[in-house]
């Protein structure tokens, strides 16, 4: 079968070149041909039939891994899924929702969207769509999905429980457009600086992004600090839109190459409405493609302050190509290289699992945690028109290194947030409380200046955890210790005992195995985090309170107040000296 999946890769290679018939290849012509003798053979002679749509499609998935990592196929069947991130937009009832216990839990309603219009609100579990029910273990994120979302105009009644309510409450929700907004975070951090996260490069993202500044210059602001973390990129034009804003005229953005030398240039309008006021870019190793580009472009040129951990290296641009079922291919058809030269792409040379396995290592090397264990060679060094010293060849380098926070993690909380414990405890507190806290905290400021997690509240939730199945504790399996104790010290022990009678005297052994447990013992209450465990869980706590009190936007600052890139970032923002030493342009 696999020799079949090879010989049928021509119908794949034949697909995408009828969008472009021109090659620079001598060898594409008779390998073609070579190719199209196989199919033949196998739709003439094959001892049985053939699923020839099963098998083009593995052919084209196989091929395409030849290649480079981000050349893919997508099947028809999930093009619209796919592309509904990018383009902005999908057909729904508007409802933001977070399945908890095998019910349907509305996390937010979407201002005017259909279900705001006839009155869903955050806190609402719907237990029926049409005639289904809507609960149980046959529901998962794909249920919800094929029967809330639907054609734009058509109708859908659900069932909805509210609160103590016993009656059954009945909604019909003319389903329309929803918006899928790339920008949920936008606010004032003080009298001066605004903050704006911008989650991907959507259509709509060009737009969003001006009415977010035009919302925070109404408000004061003079200097933005953007945020980029965990943004894996998307469309290449709406980077240079975005780019666009901050530099002045006929600076270039950003330019592709490839082996045809048919690449091309693309420089700013100098119509930006932020191309004075310092700048400060939050990356991480989350950071990818689209936002290398506005990162590496910003850097060269001087404009602003890059601060995070390195990002994830991806230098390649795809073409979006339809075949002639409307499954789609994302081919790549250049490098591109930021204005001072640099091809930020990692090597892919060891194959796509290597690749994908790049932040595991460098993770394990330390990368995260401090920036010594990143070297450049010089042969990747480059210079900004201020005599920056930058580096291409794996990722845009930040200007200014933040190791991960790696004191809010504990074993605990990632057990309570794995089994949903946060969203189920929230939506039954909310439940008895919602009027209270709205009376209470009429705005999120209030919220946020005014309210704590009560030691009682947190000993609430705990408790419910605890209820829940969840204990504060790390699995510990004597015999899979003892296997990973001889695999790290194979070297030492084979040197240890040559023949049976080496084993009369165990003093080595017992010092080397005892070493070995009090270490793993001390991991153990590492991964506990004992004493900043309940500090985490309430700061969590405390977001989902306020996400369904709120919006997710203003929850989120919950989270920034204890940031340490950001909290870092602000206080740059108001040191002059910072952004002299960088000889950045303010």
């Amino acid at each position: 079968m696999k020799n079949r999946i090879q010989a049928l890769l021509l119908i794949s290679l034949i697909l995408i070149c009828s969008v472009s018939v021109f090659s620079q290849n001598p060898s594409y012509q008779p390998n073609a041909q070579k190719m199209g003798q196989m199919l033949n053979a196998i739709n003439g002679m094959y001892v049985d039939t053939v699923n020839f749509e099963s098998l083009v499609e593995k052919g084209i998935v196989e091929m395409l891994k030849e290649l480079d990592p981000h050349s893919v196929y997508i099947p028809k069947k999930d093009v619209q899924q796919t592309n509904e991130p990018l383009e902005g937009k999908f057909d729904g009832i508007g409802v933001t929702f977070q399945l908890i216990k095998d019910t349907i839990n509305v996390i937010e309603v979407i201002p005017d969207g259909p279900s705001d219009k006839v009155g869903l609100r955050a806190g609402d579990k719907i237990v029926k769509v049409d005639t289904a029910i809507a609960c149980g273990k046959h529901v998962n994120n794909k249920w919800v999905q094929n029967h809330l979302r639907g054609v734009k105009g058509s109708k859908v009644v659900v069932g909805i429980k509210r609160g103590r309510n016993p009656e059954l409450l009945e909604f019909t929700i003319t389903r329309d457009k929803i918006p899928m907004n790339s920008v949920n975070v936008s606010f004032m951090v003080n009298e001066k600086t605004g903050y704006i996260k911008l989650d991907r490069f959507a259509m709509t993202s060009p737009d969003e992004v001006h009415k977010a500044m035009t919302k925070l210059k109404a408000r004061g602001m003079k200097n933005l600090i953007f945020d980029l973390r965990g943004n894996g990129g998307g469309y290449l034009d709406v980077a240079f839109k975005i780019s666009d804003i901050f530099l002045g005229a006929n600076q270039m953005i950003v330019y592709t190459d490839n082996f045809r030398k048919n690449g091309q240039q693309f420089l700013s309008t100098g119509n930006g409405e932020f191309q004075k006021g310092r700048l400060i870019l939050l990356v991480d190793e989350g950071s990818a493609s689209a936002s290398e580009i506005v990162s590496g472009c910003i850097q060269d040129w001087d404009r602003g302050l890059v601060i995070g951990r390195r990002t994830f290296g991806k230098g390649l641009v795809q073409k979006p190509l339809y075949l002639n079922d409307q499954s789609m291919v994302r081919l790549t058809i250049s490098h591109y290289y930021t204005p001072t030269g640099r091809c930020i792409q990692k090597p892919y040379s060891d194959g796509v699992e290597s690749y994908l396995n790049d932040l595991n290592n460098r993770s394990k090397h330390g990368e995260y945690l401090t920036a010594d264990s990143i070297h450049f060679p010089d042969s990747l060094k480059y210079t900004t028109p201020r005599g920056r010293i930058v580096y291409g060849g794996g990722g845009i380098m930040p200007d200014i290194f933040i190791p991960l926070d790696t004191s809010k993690y504990s074993t605990f909380y990632n057990e309570m947030a794995r089994k949903g414990i946060f969203g189920s405890f929230t939506m039954d507190y909310m439940e008895q409380h919602r009027e209270e806290f709205k009376a209470k905290y009429p705005t999120f400021e209030d919220y946020k200046n005014n309210f704590e997690i009560s030691d009682e509240l947190y000993a609430e939730l705990i408790a419910f955890a605890q209820k829940e199945g969840v204990n504060d504790s790390v699995k510990f399996v004597f015999s899979s210790f003892m296997q990973n104790f001889l695999k790290e010290n194979k070297g030492k022990l084979d040197s240890l005992y040559h023949s049976i009678h080496d084993f009369d005297n165990q003093k080595d052994f017992d010092a080397m195995a005892s070493e070995y447990m009090k270490k793993q013992s001390a991991e153990i209450l590492r991964l506990k985090n004992l004493a900043k465990a309940p500090e985490y869980i309430k700061e969590y706590l405390k977001f989902e309170l306020a996400r369904t009190l709120y919006s997710y936007g203003e929850a989120y600052e919950v989270f920034l107040s204890s940031d340490e890139t950001f909290l870092q970032a602000v206080e740059i923002m108001d040191n002059a000296k910072v952004f002299k030493k960088f000889k950045v342009n303010d």
